[in-house]
This record gives structure tokens, C-alpha cells and sequence, in this order.
């Protein structure tokens, strides 16, 4: 992450959530989140719970590990919001080229609530 001058608890787990994307690693990533997470993708689907959101990690439209880039990280109360890039290999052999921006809902030093925009860049 870019502009970690001071890292709170919520910015340490927003951190560590896209690390576990990084790897993919299921266990760091469901770490991260409450029992009952919520993580919308406006226009794409809504989950609701971990086994909800585990399946959706490893989304069979893709393979391999992506890459993440962080460009900001900023946080406000509970509310910590990342901006960044990701590109990811498509199963059929096709590259996603996208920038994105989640807001990350906190409680208790973890994930409640996921809301992440994604658009694609040609």
C-alpha cells in the first residue's frame, strides 16, 4: 500500500485481505471477515456469509494469481476505501486489465462489509 504512514488495525486487515487475494490463499483472506460479510458488487452479484464469499475467490472464470496494485488507501471512522489495479488470467485464455475501488465496512478490526467497483480499462 501507498501512504501507509500511520496503519491502524482496519488498514492492517484491508492489507492483509488483499495479500490473501495476492496468494490466493482462502484461509488469509477469510481471516480478514466477520461471519456474517457481506460483499456487493454493484451490477454483478451479492453475497452474503465466508461460504459465500469463498466460492466467489476462486471464481471459475479465472486462473492463477492476480495482480494487485494499491495506488490509495484512505480511512475515515470505519469506513477504509482502497484504490488500485488488477489484472488477472481469464480460463480462456484471456487478460482482465481493470482498475478498481473497494469500501471496506469495519467492525472490530475486520471485513462486514465489501462494496467494490470494477471496471475494466481497454
Amino acid at each position: 500500500m501507498t501512504e501507509n504512514k500511520a496503519l491502524t488495525e482496519n488498514k492492517k486487515t484491508v492489507e492483509r485481505y488483499m495479500e490473501g487475494f495476492r496468494r490466493s490463499d482462502h484461509a488469509m483472506i477469510l481471516s480478514c471477515l466477520t461471519e456474517d460479510v457481506v460483499w456487493d458488487m454493484p451490477g454483478a452479484f451479492h453475497l452474503v456469509g465466508k461460504v459465500a464469499f469463498d466460492r466467489e475467490v476462486e471464481n471459475p472464470a479465472f486462473t492463477g494469481k492476480p495482480t494487485i496494485t494499491i495506488s490509495r488507501v484512505v480511512e475515515e471512522s470505519d469506513i477504509v476505501v482502497a484504490e488500485g489495479a488488477v489484472q488477472a488470467r481469464r480460463s480462456d485464455g484471456g487478460l482482465l486489465d481493470a482498475v478498481f475501488c473497494d469500501v471496506f465496512e469495519m467492525r472490530d478490526g475486520k471485513i462486514c462489509r465489501l462494496v467494490s467497483y470494477l471496471m475494466e480499462v481497454k
